[in-house]
């Protein structure tokens, strides 16, 4: 049976007129979007690639503790791209993604600990679910 935790999730946007949008996370985190797709920064299509890397190689140290080799981890690292659709709606169609775990490990260990991974991450596993969207009240 998995280990599941709970907390306060979500996030809350808001642009004016002119000027970025400004992102509030319910944990307190806050970032401003670019305003355009040439400025530096992120847009909400880089929020979700770095949304899916950064739960993979969190997901992989938690893997690593559970697998009782947490003193052999290194480092994970992955990186994510997509691929939008040509045709509308506007939407990611493929998620191109690079994974790897180092460490003082056999392969077999890599690839379970890569494999443990991939199961824990919240965010990947709600894109392959095809996630509901509802109206929720303010």
């Amino acid at each position: 049976m998995a280990n599941i935790k709970t907390r306060a999730a979500g996030a809350q946007a808001r642009i004016g007129r002119t000027g970025a949008a400004e992102v509030v996370s319910d944990t307190g985190g806050k970032l401003t979007l670019n305003a355009t797709a040439l400025e530096a920064g992120f847009s909400p299509l880089d929020l979700l690639f770095s949304a899916v890397a950064g739960c993979l190689v969190v997901s992989a140290r938690i893997a690593a503790g559970e697998m009782g080799v947490l003193d052999k981890f290194r480092d994970a690292r992955a990186s994510v791209h997509g691929q939008k659709a040509k045709q509308g709606p506007s939407r990611v169609t493929r998620f191109d993604v690079h994974f790897e775990v180092e460490g003082d490990f056999d392969e077999a260990t890599r690839a379970a600990l890569i494999a443990r991974a991939e199961a824990i991450c919240t965010v990947s596993n709600t894109l392959k679910a095809v996630p509901e969207f509802a109206e929720a009240e303010a």
